[in-house]
């Protein structure tokens, strides 16, 4: 996740911060990120597999 280049503010009539605009890659990239996280505590619970066992079959498959 990368700092956000150049968001504004909308202010009140007090200077408030009230919303906030974003570049459009910005915001591809938040919702791109929020769904990640989604997805992870989806699966938080699934069972794990060693990561040579994950190596190994990537090998076989001719992937890595």
């Amino acid at each position: 996740m990368k700092t956000l280049k150049k968001e504004k503010f909308i202010v009140d009539a007090k200077g408030r911060k009230k919303a906030v605009v974003l570049d459009i890659r910005d915001y591809e990239e938040m919702l791109e990120d929020i769904e990640d996280l989604k997805i992870i505590a989806e699966r938080e619970n699934e069972p794990t597999r060693p990561l040579e066992e994950v190596e190994k079959r990537l090998k076989k498959l001719g992937l890595l």
